[in-house]
């Protein structure tokens, strides 16, 4: 997983995990994923990405939740 693209510096956006250092962060990436917007839509939204940036947003989160122990209840 390539999550070399993620930085964290507590300068920018609260120290909030960003795409290369840009006022970008991760989650907003990730909800626009999550509502629908395709990578090109958000490239497009942001022409100072690449594709490699989302996809190591994706790797970051997926990274994330492998750290974290989620309580779930039954439905």
């Amino acid at each position: 997983m390539n999550t070399d693209r993620i930085t964290l510096n507590p300068t920018v956006m609260s120290g909030k995990p960003c795409v290369r250092g840009l006022r970008v962060t991760v989650t907003n990436i990730l909800r626009q994923l999550a509502n629908h917007r395709t990578p090109e839509q958000i490239l497009t939204a942001y022409p100072y990405l690449e594709s490699a940036d989302i996809d190591a947003c994706l790797s970051y989160a997926a990274l994330r939740v492998d750290d974290e122990e989620l309580v779930m209840t039954a439905a």
